[in-house]
């Protein structure tokens, strides 16, 4: 599937911004599922940007406006052809998760996190959801069946940073913390598990439908569980999906602070309004390439990986 993206955010100051400095994760990955055709950013003040990849291997777009300015407006275009992922394995037996090596390769991801912190009670109802399964798939599979069930979505009822704890003692949540708690509850059972943030092709983020070829959305997100030997098996909880070629990734991490669309600090004042959109447009095969990306905006990034540095969170 050809799709082309543009995922804008603006904000706007209630008084003078003195400066802001900013950076950006909206480009997609290039991987076995996906191919990146173009991408380019634009920043309103005119800034200069830095791109490099980060420590996770998620492209990175740095930017600065060292002027005074009451409006901060960027836009992330990118042009990208999906594919459903190959079959993967569902015979690998739970034991291989203490296979010699697996585990300190993937220490990372399996570790408690700001928005991943299972409690006692968490990791109960995790060893009960995989007490029935055999294999590494058909536990990961339990966890992503429970947590579509377990949460019903809704915008607005929780905010960045709130402990999945308390997430799962409301029920409800959006599509960040469908990821968060299907990674803590399959990090509470030993499963390596990642918070994915992307985009998700569907005129309704809670039912992953399409209708038509082009829907204004937000950014979203999903999990990735490691299977031994396989890869990683890819579940979107919020839809209650696999995810397939209508899911784009931009990058993972432990969970969102890895992988923030937009964050940042500014100086001044003023207090920030922030409006934030993502428009995907379904380009048919037979088309001519997209005039939205030129083969000059083609991505190659290179540069050293650096684990990002923490900043006050804009978005």
């Amino acid at each position: 599937m050809k799709l082309d993206i543009c995922y804008r955010t603006r904000f706007a100051f209630d008084a003078p911004a003195r400066e802001s400095q900013n950076e950006m994760r909206a480009c997609p990955v290039t991987n076995e599922r996906q191919q990146l055709l173009g991408y380019r950013i634009t920043v309103e003040p005119s800034a200069r940007t830095l791109s490099f990849t980060d420590y996770w291997g998620t492209r990175v777009d740095q930017f600065g406006v060292t002027d005074a300015h009451t409006a901060l407006e960027v836009t992330a275009e990118a042009s990208v052809e999906t594919q459903d992922p190959l079959p993967m394995s569902s015979e690998v037996p739970l034991e291989a998760l203490d296979a010699p090596g697996f585990r300190h390769g993937h220490n990372e991801y399996l570790i408690r996190t700001r928005h991943t912190g299972w409690d006692d009670a968490m990791a109960r109802e995790g060893r009960r959801l995989i007490q029935a399964e055999s294999t590494v798939v058909g536990a990961a599979t339990s966890i992503h069946r429970y947590v579509a069930n377990r949460l019903s979505y809704q915008p607005g009822a929780t905010e960045i940073g709130e402990p999945i704890t308390d997430i799962v003692a409301k029920g409800v949540g959006v599509c960040q913390d469908y990821a968060h708690l299907a990674v803590a509850l399959c990090r509470s059972v030993g499963i390596p598990a990642r918070y994915v943030s992307g985009y998700l092709f569907s005129s309704d983020d809670r039912t992953g439908s399409i209708d038509g070829d082009l829907v204004r959305v937000q950014t979203h997100a999903w999990f990735e569980a490691a299977i031994p030997g396989a890869g990683w098996l890819p579940l979107d909880p919020t839809n209650q999906l696999a995810v397939g070629r209508q899911h784009v990734k931009i990058g993972h991490g432990r969970d969102y602070d890895d992988v923030p669309p937009l964050r940042g600090v500014y100086s001044g004042p003023g207090r920030p309004e922030v409006d934030a959109s993502v428009e995907i447009r379904r380009m048919d095969p037979s088309r001519q390439p997209s005039t939205l990306m030129r083969p000059s905006l083609l991505a190659s990034v290179k540069a050293p990986r650096t684990r990002q540095q923490q900043q006050q969170q804009q978005q």
